[in-house]
């Protein structure tokens, strides 16, 4: 009989708990093991690629996180993440306004410019923005999905998705077609903030579930920026920015809030 791997076990965990993070642990902590028939079973029916938390390529970023993800399965290019010192997750808004959809581009395409990673989530509106201007600038663009890594959500996206697959990394904890439901969503955004140095919050309204990335972010002592808006808006930027966030209105800006010296040179250019 063939004995399996432990980063084999947690992958048939994962397919056959649907990526539950609860039930897998509790799996685990049972000692439930598969035989290789079982395993094999299940594996074949899963056609993307996958790291576990014992894998010396699971991202560092994520092992201090709230719930490390067990398993992550994903499309693409796993080195993007690197240790997470170049990945910054750009988030907001689903319905966003045009002057929010036009920031997002100017400054993911200049952080893409000075080599950082785009991490969003793949939501209509900020998200894609985000990861579109990320891809046209032949930067890295990282989607964190909050369903199951084979199904796009919404439908809408699925040209960024597809192309993302190509020329980026998609990623998610739930294999296959996991449907997305409502506590998916916000679990995925531990891991949009922990795979990142910073987090950019684009445009949200005050009760925005952006504000979840937020949070992750800042129980991990992480930089949060936002774009500002106008005083007669209805804006959880500039909340948090009376708040202490930092101001964002460009990737020089973002740069500053990270340290990086060369946001120093240029500003002092203008």
């Amino acid at each position: 009989m063939t004995i399996l791997k432990p980063n084999q076990i947690l992958h048939y965990l994962a397919l056959k708990y649907e990526g539950d993070w609860d039930k897998i642990s509790q799996a685990v902590n049972n000692k439930e093991r598969p035989d290789d028939e079982a395993y094999q079973k299940l594996a074949s029916s899963c056609q993307s690629k996958f790291v576990t938390l014992i894998d010396p390529e699971y991202p560092s970023a994520l092992r201090q996180t709230y719930k490390p993800p067990l398993v992550l399965f994903y499309h693409g290019d796993l080195s993007l993440l690197g240790n997470g010192s170049k990945c910054i997750s750009y988030v907001g808004s689903r319905n966003s306004s045009a002057y929010g959809n036009e920031m997002a581009k100017t400054i993911c395409s200049g952080l893409s410019k000075y080599g950082y990673k785009i991490v969003s989530g793949l939501a209509r509106g900020i998200d894609a923005a985000a990861l579109t201007a990320a891809l046209d600038s032949k930067g890295g663009a990282i989607a964190v999905l909050g369903n199951g890594i084979d199904f796009c959500y919404p439908s809408e996206n699925t040209p960024i998705y597809e192309r993302i697959k190509k020329e980026g990394l998609v990623l998610s904890e739930y294999p296959g077609m996991t449907k997305p439901t409502h506590e998916t969503f916000p679990l995925r955004n531990r891991i949009v903030a922990g795979l990142s140095r910073a987090t950019i919050v684009g445009e949200a309204a005050k009760r925005s579930g952006t504000l979840i990335t937020v949070n992750y972010a800042l129980t991990t002592n992480k930089d949060v920026g936002c774009v500002p808006y106008r005083a007669t808006d209805e804006s959880a930027c500039n909340t948090l920015i009376k708040e202490g966030a930092f101001v964002i209105e460009n990737a020089e800006d973002a740069l500053l809030m990270i340290g990086d010296t060369r946001g120093e040179r240029e500003a002092s250019k203008m």
